[in-house]
């Protein structure tokens, strides 16, 4: 019999009601954790916000309320994904970390349509430098030059590598923990668009550097962190961890470890809602140079749509035990002088926890990049020995100049 309109529509409501109860009746991912790292337990109660610098030269600074401890707050420097200006895409993480007791500076390196990728390193660099020296007779604020770390996102990892690498010569502290979540944006020549690494090789061997990607779109991710490890000949493997957080969709809702997931809107940081500098008088300043567009400055369309996914991403299981927690071992280890043998050793590193079901949540992956092979001494050239086949047997084509083995 020929099923009725009216069988179909009870069909499909049915069918419905069965997904809502299955739906609502899921397993739901852990929550923050109450103590300990990416936990709850802040020393602050609210977060300073404030703008350093002058319009189109800003930088953000995030700190707990109260005066710093005696030794200072440790600083965090906070590079933004490319065309992801306003801090309020990453608000959810900074108020973690400034609740915690960091001193988080945003630098916002970037007028989106008018800074090129190639001035971007040394623009993040002067705004920082200006920003610590602005802060540092602050007894609020008070900066701790000889424990900072860097966090990177995307387009802002390499930018975070360039400025480990010339801390030195541009003045700034030298950072102990390099942190680059889904690393990206980076130029392949001169000519091509993205940021340019500078020497990574300068960057100190006592430098702490963890990139973690995704298991969504994880291909450039996982080329442009293997790409940074093995630049940075200075610092050796142990110092180095390569690290992947992998989606779980076992409850609802679903765990998804995208490009933009590092990221946590919280409208309390926009950057409209923070009072800016004032205009510096006429008299004192300084002519800008004339400005000339070139077309790596425009967002492409994947750069657009990658924007509006930071810009409205949420916070979940991911940020809480795969980002913050994840940052805050490293940077007390790196703090600390440890290296990642530390890290690796305590299982609390790589453990995302359970489901509401007692399910567990797909554990991070933590691997040490392998150090660079090294090529063999060259030896004497050695007498050929006679060969056993007699002259008139049939010798094997030469193998054409440029022609390569067989790989397995």
């Amino acid at each position: 019999m020929r099923p009725t309109s009216r069988t179909c529509r009870a069909l499909l409501l049915t069918l419905g009601l069965v997904a809502g109860m299955g739906e609502a009746g899921a397993a739901t991912p852990p929550p923050q954790p109450k103590d300990g790292p990416g936990g709850t337990a802040y020393i602050a109660q609210s977060v300073v916000k404030r703008a350093l610098g002058r319009p189109g030269a800003v930088t953000f600074a995030f700190y707990g309320n109260g005066t710093a401890p005696a030794a200072g707050r440790p600083v965090v420097v906070f590079l933004h994904a490319w065309g992801a200006t306003n801090p309020q895409s990453y608000g959810s993480w900074i108020e973690h970390l400034a609740r915690e007791g960091y001193l988080v500076l945003f630098p916002r390196f970037q007028e989106v349509n008018r800074t090129r990728p190639a001035d971007a390193s040394a623009t993040a660099a002067s705004l920082v430098k200006e920003a610590l020296d602005a802060l540092a007779g602050d007894a609020e604020a008070k900066p701790d030059p000889a424990r900072v770390a860097l966090i990177g996102h995307l387009a802002g990892v390499p930018i975070a590598a360039n400025l480990a690498a010339h801390a030195q010569e541009t003045g700034l502290p030298v950072p102990k923990l390099l942190f680059g979540a889904m690393p990206g944006g980076i130029a392949r020549d001169e000519k091509s668009r993205g940021i340019a690494l500078q020497d990574l090789g300068r960057i100190a061997p006592a430098t702490l550097m963890i990139t973690i990607i995704g298991d969504r779109d994880a291909r450039a991710a996982d080329l442009a962190a293997r790409r940074l490890m093995r630049e940075s000949t200075a610092v050796a493997p142990e110092r180095k961890l390569l690290m992947r957080a992998l989606s779980d969709d076992h409850g609802f809702p679903a765990l998804s470890a995208t490009l933009a997931s590092p990221a946590g809107t919280n409208p309390a940081y926009d950057a409209a809602a923070i009072k800016l500098p004032p205009e510096p008088p006429k008299d004192a300043r300084q002519k800008p140079p004339p400005f000339k567009w070139s077309a790596d400055m425009a967002l492409t369309g994947e750069q657009t749509t990658l924007v509006a996914q930071i810009n409205g991403a949420g916070t979940d299981s991911l940020d809480y035990l795969a980002y913050w927690k994840t940052f805050d071992m490293a940077a007390a280890a790196a703090f600390a002088g440890q290296d990642t043998a530390a890290l690796k050793a305590n299982p609390r590193f790589t453990d995302m926890e359970r489901w509401s079901d007692g399910w567990p949540v797909r554990r991070l992956s933590a691997e040490t990049p392998r150090p660079p092979a090294e090529r063999p001494a060259a030896t004497a050239a050695t007498p050929k020995p006679a060969s056993a086949k007699p002259a008139s047997a049939k010798q094997a084509p030469a193998r054409p100049a440029g022609a390569s083995r067989p790989r397995y």
